[in-house]
């Protein structure tokens, strides 16, 4: 057996998005501009983690883009950056099956002055300036368990290389890196892996809101030349999702005649059968989306799970040698449809905050890294999180209630209902209603599935197979069921095993075997994820744990 290879580091961001890698470059800018103003020099070893194949693999936004943080990180060049373009005409429409109806736009969403832009595409302009700044970068490296001492963490270590199916080792075994940190920075992305672990064991949600979820769905299409601008930025509301599911559509103008077209489910909806992509394929079938897309060619899919829950949702950011970052941090503001900035800025007020330990002593205590959430009050990431705190709650109780709490919280600085500080909530899986009890939805045998063309409406295997993902086939299965006994039994009298229709991606699948209670068992196509989380997330049981795979494995988003 291989010994563990232990790295030191310094600071160390773990998952290369836009959080780790603004704070990475941003504090490597502050050292640098530091020495040469001829203080006190500071030599430190950064690095990142990243468990995609290359930069990017793993990132997914819609994306309409602020271009506030990357004005501020790249004030010289930041209209270099490969956005599709600015946002010059924008739309919102009211839909059905039938039309679409153009509406007033509310002064929250509108987007002058902002980017339509490729979250892969924009990360990987930023790679050489990481590198040329002296940042290891460590792609596929997927980071597995933290490092504890205590409630201290110590560092981070990443998954081995070269295991079976059964968890026994290859011939190509490589035991995965023990790193250690001062400090370890956690930008994973939506429900990160070891954020997760520290919520856990350190109760870094006490006294908040559980995080609150929906998964974007999105196929990038080529289409005429003519047929839509650069820039153009069109988002739709009711059609397919009706008044019960939070949620809509988004449709984006790309450069060389591509197209982005996506749909975003809330994941507090309560039919266990609901599919999320085969809403999305319906809402192609709108006659407004249909001839946008008719004569074009899909080229590329992705599903990623989006943090809703905001300001009141934020865990614990801080502790005892580590910061949270990004989405894994609640920094997303799900009114204005917008994330990447305010991930970037979260990363940067981090990268402030060790730059304060480093300077005071050179070495960053719990007590520099607790400054971090007064850093975060004071920047304009509260400016802009605090008056929608209670924006997707609002919508709990449907479609029209949230549109009326969302007017009233315009007037009264974002309270609910136009009166209470904070509303509550429930994890969305606690919002699925049993086909068991009278009233409740109708089971599978009772429904008309969509039938899909191949040209306009696809399943999920030809979503998958251009979302890019790989998988070394023979792994352990990184889809860990803790009691596959409920999924035949229990889940399937009480939910109809929601879990074949809440995946965006056909890993899961009820197989026949007459010796199980529902006559069916539990099959995991592990290959096809493609690391949306939805399934940790809305499992009814909680008996689901999204683990990374060997190091490399998953999509391809680098042109999403």
């Amino acid at each position: 057996m291989s010994e563990r290879e232990v790295l030191e580091m310094d600071v160390l961001f773990v998952g290369a998005g836009p959080a780790s890698m603004a704070g990475a470059y941003h504090l490597a800018q502050l050292i640098a501009r530091h020495n040469e103003a001829g203080g006190p020099a500071i030599e430190i070893e950064i690095g990142i983690l990243e468990k995609g194949k290359e930069i990017g693999a793993h990132a997914l936004s819609g994306a309409v883009v602020d271009p506030r943080a990357f004005q501020e990180l790249f004030p010289d060049d930041w209209q270099e950056a490969p956005f599709e373009g600015a946002v010059t005409d924008e739309e919102l429409w009211w839909m059905t099956g039938k039309g679409a109806w153009s509406m007033p736009i509310p002064p929250m969403m509108v987007n002058r002055g902002k980017y339509v832009g490729s979250l892969g595409k924009l990360l990987k302009w930023m790679e050489p300036k990481l590198e040329e700044a002296g940042i290891n970068i460590f792609c596929e490296f997927p980071a597995t368990e933290v490092l504890l001492d205590g409630e201290r963490v110590l560092g981070v270590r990443t998954g081995d290389r070269g295991l079976d199916e059964h968890g026994k080792p290859k011939a190509n075994h490589e035991p995965g890196v023990d790193i250690h940190s001062q400090v370890v920075v956690l930008g994973e992305g939506v429900r990160g892996t070891l954020a997760k672990q520290l919520e856990e064991t350190l109760r870094l949600r006490e006294g908040r809101n559980p995080q609150l979820y929906a998964i974007g769905i999105k196929e990038v299409w080529e289409v005429p030349a003519g047929r839509i601008q650069p820039g153009k930025v069109i988002h739709s509301m009711n059609w397919p999702l009706g008044f019960d599911t939070f949620g809509g559509g988004f449709i984006y103008g790309m450069q060389d005649d591509q197209v982005i077209v996506g749909l975003v489910v809330g994941l507090d909806y309560k039919d266990p059968l609901l599919d999320p992509h085969e809403l999305f394929q319906r809402f192609k079938t709108n006659p407004k989306v249909r001839a946008l897309l008719e004569g074009g060619t899909m080229a590329f899919y992705g599903a990623k799970a989006i943090p809703e829950g905001g300001w009141w949702s934020m865990p614990k950011l801080w502790g005892d040698g580590f910061l949270i970052c990004g989405d894994s941090g609640s920094f997303l503001d799900s009114q204005r449809l917008k994330g990447i900035h305010l991930a970037m800025k979260s990363g940067m007020l981090a990268a402030e905050t060790i730059f304060d330990g480093l300077k005071e002593g050179g070495t960053v205590t719990a007590e520099h890294l607790s400054r971090f959430p007064q850093k975060v009050d004071e920047s304009y990431v509260r400016k802009q999180l605090h008056p929608v705190r209670n924006f997707h709650q609002a919508f709990d109780k449907g479609l029209l209630g949230g549109m009326v709490q969302a007017g009233l919280g315009m007037v009264t600085g974002g309270r609910g209902w136009g009166l209470l500080d904070r509303l509550g909530a429930k994890p969305g899986y606690q919002h699925l209603e049993r086909l068991d009890q009278p009233g409740g939805p109708p089971r599978e045998e009772a429904r008309t599935r969509m039938e899909y063309d191949g040209t306009l409406t696809f399943d999920k295997l030809a979503d998958v197979y251009n979302s890019g993902t790989g998988h070394e086939e023979d792994q352990p299965v990184h889809l860990l069921v803790a009691d596959t006994n409920i999924c035949e039994d229990r889940c399937a009298r009480e939910f109809g095993n929601p879990c074949q229709h809440f995946c965006p991606a056909a890993v899961y699948e009820m197989v026949e075997a007459p010796d199980t209670p529902s006559g069916k068992r539990l099959q995991i196509n592990a290959s096809n994820c493609v690391h949306c989380k939805t399934c940790d997330i809305m499992d009814p049981y909680q008996i689901i744990t999204w683990v990374p795979p060997e190091g490399g494995g998953g999509p391809n988003y680098s042109k999403m």
